[in-house]
């Protein structure tokens, strides 16, 4: 056992396996630690953290938070958050109301498709968890209006969908700060989500460092080996940890595998050392359960 997955969502997000389900998998596959990362929540951490002792794997407790950037989109895990993260959870309740706003308006703009979504219909996917795109995506295929939700996604509720609206964010530096300032180790997740040139890229690189990104995750389900090549490479010049992770999502992203992603991730034990040596040597914590 010594696989491991630094980046994977639950039902707590817009994932399909509820905490406990997505633990126990990774048990079953024999990875030895996995990170749960839902967007904009820690609502399943402490499910996870207590499943991770029952089956054996070591969960690390994180977020993956979404950034304003004009090229592409940017995304922010926080790994090793505390048990109650005050001010992040403050930032998380502000962003749930916007996104329930925003959920409307995808509603409304789908109404005035002549596709008759309600709200409830919607939750009721999400269940305990946070309603995001993926749940009315989820519907679309239900009720038979695409086939598949990644037609849905194209069609109406991805970024060049007829029904898509922008989320709020926060910008990067902010992101970074915050997650800081709980103790978080901070990741730059997919880099290969932001759109610009390898030589862009490391500019943008270079100036999250400078805001005090601690690593990037190099190793990802839709990285080519020419750019996971180059993100290792960016990591070594400007000393950031590499971190990899599948973007486990269950039903959601149909075609990655918890652990392995397409096929290919291979993650070793070492990446998490190499992370806890850094965060020991500034004393902060590396227990794998939110209170020890």
């Amino acid at each position: 056992m010594s696989h491991i997955d630094l980046h994977t969502h639950s039902t707590a997000s817009d994932g399909s396996m509820s905490p406990e389900a997505l633990v126990r998998e990774a048990g079953r596959l024999g990875l030895r630690a996995l990170a749960l990362t839902d967007h904009d929540t820690t609502q399943g951490l402490p499910e996870a953290m207590a499943a991770g002792r029952r089956f054996g794997v070591e969960v690390i407790p994180g977020c993956e938070l979404s950034v304003n950037y004009p090229k592409g989109f940017m995304h922010i895990l926080g790994l090793w958050l505390p048990e109650r993260p005050k001010r992040l959870l403050e930032k998380m309740r502000y962003l749930q109301i916007r996104r329930r706003e925003r959920n409307q308006r995808i509603i409304a703009a789908l109404r005035d498709l002549n596709i008759e979504i309600d709200e409830q219909e919607v939750k009721g996917l999400a269940g305990e968890g946070t309603v995001g795109r993926v749940h009315v995506a989820m519907l679309l295929v239900q009720k038979g209006v695409v086939p598949d939700i990644e037609q849905a996604f194209a069609r109406y509720v991805g970024s060049s969908g007829r029904a898509y609206f922008p989320k709020e964010k926060l910008d990067p530096a902010n992101a970074i700060s915050l997650l800081h300032e709980e103790g978080a180790t901070v990741i730059l997740a997919h880099p290969s989500s932001i759109d610009l040139p390898p030589e862009g890229l490391e500019e943008a690189i270079r100036e999250l460092k400078e805001s005090g990104l601690d690593g990037v995750e190099a190793l990802y389900s839709d990285h080519t080996p020419e750019q996971t090549a180059m993100y290792l490479s960016l990591c070594r010049k400007f000393d950031l940890l590499v971190s990899g992770g599948s973007d486990f999502h269950g039903h959601g992203r149909p075609g990655v595998s918890l652990g392995t992603g397409r096929g290919a991730l291979h993650l070793s034990f070492e990446l998490l050392e190499a992370m806890k040596h850094r965060r020991q040597a500034r004393g902060l914590w590396v227990t794998s359960a939110i209170g020890e």
